[in-house]
């Protein structure tokens, strides 16, 4: 059995090597994969489509976290890595538009009030 302490500090070790853009890129990939599934683009489940998972209230809220993230940290995290970052997020907002059965106002969608108006 392994003691709780070392593991703790081997945690703590391994997180320490990880650059900063790693891990918001991480963090980005992830809010990214599960407002996909969200926004019902998922192509596994029962019907070979993603509609099973489709829950728009959801997906808003990772768009925004996703928006907010990209928004703050494209500054820190470099040109490179924010343009890959700002392209998923515009392709899940149109992708949210596009599934909603009453579509925001431009401006008024998931994560535009960091992102402007998505078109």
């Amino acid at each position: 059995m392994t003691d709780s302490p070392d593991l703790d500090a081997s945690a703590t070790r391994d997180i320490a090597d990880v650059a900063a853009v790693e891990i918001i890129t991480t963090a980005a990939v992830h809010l990214m994969s599960a407002a996909a599934v969200k926004c019902g683009l998922a192509e596994d489940g029962p019907s070979g489509s993603g509609a099973e998972y489709l829950d728009l209230d959801e997906a808003r809220k990772l768009i925004t976290a996703l928006a907010a993230l990209v928004t703050a940290s494209a500054p820190d995290i470099g040109n490179q890595h924010a343009r890959s970052l700002r392209d998923g997020l515009r392709s899940l907002q149109l992708a949210f538009r596009e599934a909603s059965p009453f579509p925001d106002a431009p401006g008024e969608g998931p994560g535009e009030k960091w992102t402007g108006p998505v078109s």
